[in-house]
């Protein structure tokens, strides 16, 4: 394993580091590649396992969600939208029954909306062939949805749907006039200096160094790394390193990025899986130990990212799976030993 040389000013942490858990990821045959950075009071350690490197970009997925979470509460802040009001309002005739779904259930997955990425041929977790460098519209991500009928009715229940943050880059855009890429940047990348992190678009590479992500296409591994990943757009299409999502959390979490009282909105999480609750573009963990650890996990074909920080310690890991493994008890002690 290579740590992050001298120029990347790597400071030994004083919580441990599981590099044993990190190589046991490639060496067990569970990921072709992995890397980590933990950051903490102390200074960051990173390293990398496999092809990968410490410092490689890697596809977030759904991480990407808290960054349009965030700049829909920035939007809240400076009250032009309102959570509890319904999304009919800012957006008419987009979402059906939507002057019965609010703002606050599009982004804690409570809408009850149909996850239009559960649709043969519209999940970036699957193999699509050819169609993987298609263009998609965030309209014709709705349209997939809003042929099936909802899961159950607003804040009935709770279900994990993609189309939610398609709706909720469209409020972006409808409210501020601009791309909700274009915010992301202005919010948020460009005042924290986040200059590794992307919205690509249509864009199918990622920069380098990255590590390849692979998928099983007929009994045999193939080169998944180029998509087009606008069929998640903002549910998921953005880029990113281990260094800049770990500043990205601490920034948010650390009050930085939300007045007190929106970040308190945001964390107001609810039971969702026995695994993790969630808030507004937040998910809070529950290790074995005890204790709770606050972020976003995001998967894309060949890519699996967790993001998860404690009151002083942020880490960042990010895998390219291989088939047919379940690394959850080695991701269990990986995070227990940084956390617990």
């Amino acid at each position: 394993m290579n740590f992050l040389s001298a120029t990347l000013a790597t400071v030994m942490i004083g919580s441990p580091f599981p590099t044993a858990q990190l190589d046991e990821l490639v060496t067990s045959g569970a990921a072709s590649a992995a890397l980590l950075t933990v950051d903490d009071a102390d200074g960051r350690e990173s390293d990398a396992a496999g092809a990968a490197q410490p410092a490689g970009y890697f596809r977030i997925g759904s991480v990407t969600k808290t960054f349009v979470a965030t700049v829909v509460l920035q939007l809240v802040d400076e009250g032009r939208v309102a959570l509890d009001a319904p999304i009919e309002r800012y957006l008419p005739s987009v979402v059906p029954n939507g002057q019965n779904i609010t703002v606050r259930q599009v982004l804690n997955h409570r809408s009850g909306i149909y996850d239009y990425a559960h649709d043969d041929g519209y999940s970036t977790n699957r193999w699509r062939g050819a169609e993987r460098f298609r263009h998609y519209e965030p309209e014709e991500l709705l349209a997939v949805a809003f042929q099936h009928e909802p899961y159950f009715d607003p804040d009935a229940g709770w279900h994990y749907s993609n189309t939610n943050y398609v709706i909720a880059g469209l409020l972006i855009e409808r409210l501020t006039g601009h791309s909700y890429g274009a915010e992301i940047k202005a919010r948020i990348l460009t005042p924290l200096r986040l200059a590794h992190t992307s919205v690509p678009g249509d864009r199918p590479g990622l920069p380098r160094p990255h590590a390849l992500g692979y998928a099983e296409v007929d009994g045999h591994l193939v080169d998944a790394t180029m998509m087009n990943p606008s069929l998640d757009w903002a549910a998921g299409e953005m880029i990113s390193t281990a260094q800049d999502v770990n500043a990205f959390f601490a920034a948010l979490l650390g009050g930085r990025l939300l007045s007190a009282e929106t970040l308190a909105e945001m964390r107001g999480y609810r039971e969702a899986t026995p695994l993790f609750d969630y808030g507004l573009g937040l998910q809070r963990f529950h290790l074995p130990c005890g204790r709770s650890i606050e972020g976003h996990s995001g998967q894309l074909l060949g890519y699996t990212t967790y993001s998860l920080h404690g009151t002083t310690t942020g880490a960042t890991l990010s895998y390219n799976p291989l088939p047919n493994t379940d690394p959850a008890t080695t991701l269990i002690s990986l995070f227990g030993t940084i956390y617990c």
